[in-house]
């Protein structure tokens, strides 16, 4: 039975934990009416098609991303070979590019009209033809360079967590490092491997930016047109509903192989296992070289050109206007985010119960919810709010009876406070875990206690992961397209919704300067990531 000093933190964290239930109630309440006609021309012309496209997407960057982050994190985390020390950490820098700059980036490069093509064509005869770039090769390409540090962030920390007793009891077995990889390290990094793989196709089912780059159009795809073309909110929905049952599919199957296998409890290595030499020590030292190239040194180089030609002319009112609203939505919603996830992470310490811990993973379950799905959730249930008591309560006070939830920055901010609360609660949790309880019991015994005590204790010690988790929602929120997207004041576009309008209008060069914002800006917590990541397991 909690403490009555302990049972005051549960209205807390059931309140935040209503923010996420929010969208889920919306979504299952839509179904009470179905409009029959969106739903026969839909089924009759997109869906069938948007369906293949989605589960062929899926499978095609599950197989990329697990065969392209294993094997980064096995060279680098098991073998030597010339570059592995700065290619180590050079791998984790894609992170810091969104996927929808990265498409518009290769499609830039690589269409007919591009700079290679137009390039091999002057050497080779204008009778050359390349694979068309605009394919379902193409997008999956982009998205596996993309999503990719997710496998390879959370394998290379399993690989390097085995030990060196671990592979070296498998030599003496008489295994060659291919076999001690297929049979020993593969298998016990699975659950890691499986979590990484979770967030990759999540992030794909929820990607609009890039697919809509290629004119690829997939399952999200329908629920921007439902809302744009139909105006049935209510519709896209019901869409976004199923949408959320393919991302609780995935989290269900990465929850079951992750409760498969348990971690090793070994000291981890500090010393590479394999030696590699010769045209061995060369091809892993250019395999990852190239991804590096691949998905980062180009697409940067490629918007620095393109800024340089175009991009630098369009600094003006309007961009910095763009800037500004930009910085204020990141700040807000960091500021609003890490206050509550701090009460979690608060509630979490002093009520550790199991009621608690359900409450806590509810709260964090926004992450694993689509920007686009919290978007028509939201804007259905400030719609219904705006009808039913706002509308009607102006006009009884004599107002002129005009919505006010729907369309507001506070819809916005409760998408990204939802969406981004397991961000900053990880690095918050961290920090608070780290503070042994006979501290603050000794401040409380000198007379220190409440505000005080936060004050003088915790928060000096909380700064850096509060600083962390303020920067890492900040950046985030810079680069969310879909729910910034749909839900945007009039007047209201940010930097990710001028990289989409430039887009979509083919307008490559122009977009190159709030997509080279978003990069810039992006690289401060992934240099954070890299720093946390060199950090020896175990220390």
């Amino acid at each position: 039975m909690a403490h009555p000093a302990q049972r005051r933190w549960y209205p807390i964290a059931a309140a935040i934990a209503l923010l996420v239930l929010l969208p889920l109630s919306v979504m299952l309440l839509a179904w009470h009416e179905v409009d029959a006609a969106i739903w026969s021309h839909l089924w009759d012309t997109q869906l069938p098609r948007l369906l293949g496209n989605t589960l062929t997407l899926v499978l095609g960057v599950a197989i990329g991303v697990v065969g392209l982050g294993v094997s980064l994190a096995w060279l680098t985390a098991l073998c030597e070979f010339p570059g592995r020390r700065w290619l180590d950490w050079a791998l984790m820098l894609p992170f810091a590019i969104p996927a929808y700059v990265l498409a518009f980036v290769f499609i830039g490069l690589l269409d007919f009209a591009g700079p290679v093509q137009t390039l091999l064509r002057e050497w080779f005869g204008s009778g050359l033809r390349l694979p068309r770039v605009r394919s379902t090769g193409g997008v999956i390409v982009v998205l596996v360079l993309v999503f990719y540090p997710y496998v390879y962030l959370l394998a290379r920390g399993a690989f390097l967590a085995q030990g060196r007793g671990l592979m070296e009891a498998a030599r003496v077995l008489g295994l060659s490092p291919w076999q001690a990889f297929w049979r020993v390290a593969l298998p016990m990094a699975r659950p890691a491997i499986g979590a990484g793989l979770a967030l990759a196709i999540m992030e794909t089912l929820a990607d609009f930016g890039a697919v809509a780059a290629f004119n690829f159009d997939t399952f999200t795809t329908a629920i921007y047109k439902t809302w744009y073309s139909f105006y049935s909110l209510q519709s896209a929905t019901q869409l976004a509903s199923l949408l959320l049952l393919a991302v609780m599919l995935v989290l269900y199957g990465e929850r079951r192989a992750r409760g498969a296998t348990r971690p090793v409890q070994e000291r981890a290595r500090s010393q590479a296992l394999y030696r590699l030499r010769g045209w061995k020590a060369l091809a892993a030292s250019s395999w990852c070289a190239l991804v590096f190239l691949c998905a980062f040194v180009v697409p940067l180089l490629q918007l620095l050109v393109w800024f340089w030609q175009r991009g630098r002319f369009d600094i003006d009112e309007r961009y910095l206007g763009l800037i500004g609203h930009t910085l204020y939505l990141g700040a807000l919603a960091a500021l609003f985010t890490v206050a509550l996830a701090l009460l979690l992470a608060f509630a979490r310490r002093q009520t550790p119960t199991r009621p608690m811990r359900s409450l806590v993973g509810l709260a964090n379950l926004g992450y694993a919810l689509p920007g686009s799905m919290l978007a028509v959730s939201i804007m259905l249930a400030f719609s219904y709010l705006d009808n039913q008591l706002v509308i009607p309560l102006s006009q009884a006070l004599g107002g002129a009876g005009k919505p006010l939830l729907l369309g507001s920055l506070a819809a916005l901010l409760l998408a990204y406070v939802i969406r981004f609360m397991a961000v900053a609660y990880g690095p918050l949790e961290g920090s608070l875990a780290r503070i042994r309880p006979s501290l603050p019991e000794a401040s409380r015994s000198l007379g220190a206690g409440g505000l005080r005590l936060f004050g003088r204790v915790y928060l000096p010690l909380l700064l850096p992961g509060v600083l962390s988790a303020a920067l890492l929602v900040f950046v985030d929120v810079l680069k969310e397209m879909p729910a910034t997207l749909l839900m945007r004041p009039f007047g209201w576009d940010t930097l990710a919704v001028r990289v989409f309008e430039m887009t979509s209008e083919g307008e490559w060069a122009r977009a190159s300067l709030p997509a080279l914002s978003l990069v810039l800006v992006g690289l401060l917590p992934v240099i954070l990531l890299i720093r946390r990541s060199a950090r020896r397991p175990g220390h």
